[in-house]
């Protein structure tokens, strides 16, 4: 990873942009990651809000908001979840600072450059309600398929119940179109979602009723159904070191993932779907989770 420059420890006229940081055991991409926030432009408010973590997390936090007055830390006791902690860094940063008009939410292991979120904000404004995220990369430069999804397809998943490659995952993925600066997608991925904050409030934000995962799928469903564009800005690049609070844990991040789908199926799909089918759907994901369970387990030894 590269070194950020120097944050500025104050905000400058243009800054209407909030961030809001959900960490958990996320102490070695953490530092890198609130520097560069602290670092770009147009930011005028920074949450951290922190689920329970016990790996030095905290104190990276805690030295970043001892060093500039934008950014407030919020420790929770326990892990109510990232829609939890995504609303709560929300709600705080709009209570403090009413100037901020967007929000940004960033992932402890997405590495936004100088530019990213002005760049996002100047695509956005003309378009009244939108959802915009980015061309998430690893760090040998791979395009992130979770950066341009389709609507989760239950039809597909009952086909392919056993299937733990991933490939069920990549059938979601739209293909890049790099002639488009701004490419509409039904879903954007959670590492990074820059929204409106009225279009936040309007939408009630995340659904807290999700702990981990397919949170970020039902805020863009929503989003389109209250008439906004949902869009990935295919010239704004953003690293995204993927799943590094995720493996300290992977049967608990599998359970939750796996439950999150079933949420998703229920809120949106089961009041038009038969009997037969909720139950079908029921039985793909539950069957599907030991195994996707055991083999994530044995990817993080």
């Amino acid at each position: 990873m590269t070194t950020a420059p120097l944050p500025p420890t104050t905000a400058g006229p243009d800054a209407d942009i909030a961030v809001v940081v959900v960490s958990h055991q996320s102490a070695s991409t953490l530092d890198d990651c609130l520097a560069r926030v602290r670092a770009a432009a147009g930011v005028g408010a920074i949450r951290v809000v922190d689920n329970q973590s016990s790996d030095g997390t905290l104190e990276i936090a805690q030295r970043h908001a001892s060093a500039d007055p934008r950014l407030r830390f919020i420790a929770n006791p326990d892990n109510p979840g990232f829609a939890v902690a995504c609303n709560q860094g929300a709600s705080d940063a709009a209570a403090a600072m009413h100037a901020c008009r967007w929000l940004a939410f960033v992932n402890p292991d997405a590495m936004i450059e100088v530019d990213t979120l002005s760049r996002l904000r100047e695509l956005a404004s003309p378009l009244g309600d939108a959802l915009l995220g980015v061309d998430l990369v690893d760090e040998a430069g791979v395009r992130d398929p979770a950066a341009r999804r389709r609507d989760l397809d239950f039809g597909a998943m009952l086909a392919g119940v056993l299937r733990v490659d991933g490939r069920t995952g990549r059938a979601m993925a739209v293909a890049p179109d790099d002639s488009l600066a701004l490419q509409p997608v039904a879903a954007i991925s959670g590492a990074l979602m820059f929204i409106s904050r009225d279009l936040f409030e309007r939408l009630d934000g995340f659904d807290p009723g999700y702990r981990l995962h397919a949170e970020d799928l039902d805020l863009c469903r929503r989003a389109t159904a209250a008439g906004a564009s949902i869009a990935v800005a295919n010239r704004v690049r953003v690293l995204h070191v993927r799943g590094v609070s995720s493996r300290s844990r992977p049967m608990f991040v599998e359970w939750h993932k796996h439950r999150g789908l079933w949420r998703y199926f229920n809120k949106f799909e089961a009041p038009q779907s038969t009997a037969w089918l909720r139950a079908g759907v029921f039985a793909a994901i539950w069957l599907r989770f030991p195994l996707a369970a055991g083999r994530a387990w044995l990817k993080s030894r």
